[in-house]
C-alpha cells in the first residue's frame, strides 16, 4: 500500500506527532512518499505526490482536499492527524467512496481533560493564589474565596464528541449537567449522565459554570452576546474552548469589565489574541493560548492510532477513527 504523508518529514511538528520510531513503522509497513522541503503542503504538491498513493496522511493547514482534486490520484482514504474535518474535505469526497479518518476522537479526550483542568483553575482561582504567593502574600481566601465543582450544576452548550467525553469526566465530581445542542442526546443517555436538556438561556441563567463546546459554523457564528452574559449569575464561571467567534467578544468583553463572573477563554476572535486586547489585562479572565488540547505527549498516540487505523484499512476492517459523511457535515468549519 503506497501512502504519502503531506507533512513535511522534518518540520518541528510533524515531528512532535512522528518522532523516529513512528517513521520507522511507516516505513516497515507501507511504500511511503514524503512531502519534501519545510513548507506547508499545497495542492499541487498533492497533485504531484499523491497520484499514485491509496492513502494521504494530512496536518493542519492542508488545502481543502475536494472530489475535483481527488479525481487526478488514487487515494481512497484521508487520514488526518488534526480533529475536525470540516475544512479539510468536501461532502463530494464521501460520495466518491473514499474514506476519511481522523484524530477526533482521541483529540476530545484531551481537550476535555483540558476543559476540567480550566473549571478547577477557574473556580479555586489558582492563578489569583500563585500570584499572591509569589508577591509575598499568604492568605488569599479572604479578599477572593475560592469555590468548588464539586456537586455544582454546569451547563454544556453544545453536544459533540468533546462533550461526551467531558460529560464521563465529570461524573466523579456528582455535578448536575444542563445541555442545550440542535444534535440532542437519547433519553437514556439523559438519565444515566443526570443531563437535562436546556435552551442556551435556561443554562446561562441557571448554571454556576458554562463551558462551551459548539462546532462553528453559519449556524453558531455569534450565537452568544449581552444577552445570554447578562443572564449569568454572580460569581459564575464562563469557559469557551471551542472556537472564539461563535462569542460576540466585545460583547463578552463589556459583560467581563463589570467584574461580576470570571472566564476562562481558551480561544479568541482573532489569534493571537491581539496585545491590546481588554482580555489580557481583566482581573477576572484567564486567558489562555488555544491550547485546551491535545496535550504534546498526545500527539504520537493520535498519529499511531491512524498508523493502525490505515493498516485496519487495507485489510477491510472497521475504524474506531472514521468519520462518517454526516459527522463531517457537523465539525468546526474554519478557524
Amino acid at each position: 500500500m503506497k501512502v504519502y504523508l503531506a507533512m513535511p518529514k522534518d518540520a518541528e511538528v510533524t515531528k512532535t506527532f512522528f518522532p523516529p520510531e513512528l517513521i520507522r513503522k511507516l516505513e516497515d509497513a507501507f511504500d511511503m512518499v514524503y512531502l519534501p522541503g519545510d513548507s506547508r503542503a499545497t495542492a499541487e504538491d498533492f497533485l504531484k505526490y499523491a497520484r499514485d498513493c491509496d492513502a494521504v496522511i494530512t496536518g493542519w493547514g492542508h488545502p481543502v482536499i475536494s472530489s475535483e482534486l481527488l479525481s487526478g490520484t488514487k487515494v481512497r482514504l484521508i487520514a488526518h492527524t488534526g480533529g475536525s474535518v470540516g475544512s479539510l474535505v468536501t461532502p463530494e469526497v464521501y460520495d466518491a467512496g473514499v474514506k476519511v479518518i481522523s484524530g477526533n476522537l482521541l483529540f476530545a479526550e484531551s481537550v476535555a481533560e483540558g476543559v476540567v483542568a480550566y473549571m478547577l483553575m477557574g473556580r479555586r482561582r489558582l492563578p489569583h493564589l500563585v500570584s499572591s504567593v509569589r508577591a509575598g502574600g499568604w492568605d488569599l481566601q479572604r479578599t477572593s474565596p475560592t469555590k468548588g465543582l464539586l456537586g455544582e450544576t454546569v451547563g454544556l452548550v453544545g453536544f459533540g464528541t468533546i462533550t461526551r467525553a467531558l460529560i464521563e469526566m465529570l461524573r466523579a465530581f456528582r455535578v448536575k449537567i444542563m445541555l442545550y445542542s440542535s444534535h440532542a442526546p437519547e433519553e437514556d443517555y439523559c438519565k444515566k449522565y443526570n443531563v437535562t436538556l436546556a435552551s442556551i438561556n435556561e443554562i446561562f441563567s441557571k448554571c454556576k459554570i458554562v463551558s462551551i463546546h459548539s462546532a462553528m459554523n453559519e449556524r453558531t457564528l455569534g450565537m452568544i452576546g449581552k444577552e445570554q452574559f447578562d443572564l449569568l449569575c454572580d460569581g459564575a464561571l464562563f469557559i469557551n474552548t471551542a472556537r472564539g467567534k461563535i462569542v460576540k467578544e466585545e460583547e463578552m468583553i463589556e459583560a467581563l469589565k463589570e467584574n461580576r463572573f470570571d472566564a476562562v477563554l481558551d480561544v479568541y476572535y482573532n489569534e493571537p489574541l491581539e496585545c491590546d486586547s481588554p482580555l489580557r489585562t481583566l482581573d477576572n479572565v484567564y486567558p489562555m493560548p488555544h491550547v485546551a488540547g491535545p496535550t504534546f505527549d498526545r500527539r504520537p498516540l493520535i498519529a499511531g492510532s491512524i498508523i493502525d487505523n490505515i493498516l485496519k484499512f487495507e485489510r477491510g476492517e472497521d475504524m474506531e477513527l472514521e468519520i462518517s459523511k454526516d459527522a463531517a457535515a457537523r465539525m468546526t468549519v474554519g478557524g
